[in-house]
């Protein structure tokens, strides 16, 4: 049976996932992606998908997202894993939902999460943790100890 939920893979594709398998590595080529880019996947994939009542109470979002380094990670993790699941077929979707969709977005709807400070109609800077280092010696370079 031939499912099309979204971009994901559809049942056609895992013979042609199964047969790159079986190949040797060096004929192997990483599989095209769907989206060149976070944004692009932003606006085409996960928004529209990943509909939630933007209230400012119970969610927040901040319309110029990208400046916020935390939410820029996050929406790229969320593209990466992505185009990695949307190649199987069988578990791919529901294990991009359950491991990386609820998690992340969760985090950046959270009233208190990185756009605590933002609106729908206005970014706000956010203030970022300024810890102090730490006694010199006590976090030694380990890229550098085994030589």
């Amino acid at each position: 049976m031939n499912s099309d939920i979204g971009r994901f893979s559809t049942a056609s594709n895992t013979s042609e996932t199964e047969a790159s398998a079986e190949r040797p590595a060096e004929e192997q080529k990483p599989p095209e992606l769907v989206y060149g880019s976070t944004e692009e996947f932003l606006h085409e994939q996960l928004l529209p998908t990943y509909v939630r009542d933007v209230d400012g109470r119970a969610a927040k979002w901040c319309i110029e997202w990208y400046f916020h380094p935390e939410a820029l990670s996050r929406v790229e993790a969320l593209w990466r894993a992505w185009e990695h699941l949307r190649l199987d077929g069988a578990t791919g979707i529901s294990v991009w939902f359950k491991d990386h969709a609820d998690h992340h977005m969760s985090v950046l709807l959270d009233p208190r999460g990185p756009f605590y400070k933002c609106d729908m109609q206005k970014h706000r800077d956010p203030e970022h943790l300024e810890p102090q280092k730490a006694p010199e010696g006590w976090f030694p370079d380990v890229r550098i100890q085994g030589t």
